[in-house]
């Protein structure tokens, strides 16, 4: 399986939100980097990262845009998370990358702008 069919599936994972099959993807020393948060290194500080929106969100829907694979197996991805949040869609479009080692991720990285995150949650 390729690596860009593993973020595919992770993202499936992460839409049915369930929190033990969402950790299962990660190594347990993996790091979750949401830039330009702090990074959150093992499954705890993980999910304590994930959990605001995790918790709370009745979908989670993620739009992948563009995936690449690099030669060495790193997956590039452009995508619009979305969680509807107490009845109203909050959108955040994001810049990632994951790095795999033995087929789990190692290293998950998503750029994207904070306050435009944090406006969305607002509904208009």
């Amino acid at each position: 399986m390729s690596n860009a069919q593993r973020v595919l599936d992770f993202i499936k994972t992460m839409e049915a939100n369930n929190k033990a099959d969402i950790l299962s993807w990660f190594h347990a020393d993996a790091v979750f980097h949401n830039i330009p948060m702090d990074p959150a290194v093992g499954h705890e500080q993980i999910w304590a990262a994930l959990a605001p929106a995790h918790d709370v969100a009745s979908e989670i829907d993620w739009v992948v845009h563009n995936i690449a694979e690099a030669e060495d197996g790193r997956v590039l991805t452009e995508r619009t998370d979305r969680y509807c949040l107490g009845g109203h869609w909050a959108e955040f479009k994001v810049m990632g990358i994951f790095e795999f080692v033995d087929g789990k991720i190692q290293q998950w990285r998503d750029y994207f702008d904070l306050q435009q995150s944090l406006d969305s949650m607002n509904p208009r």
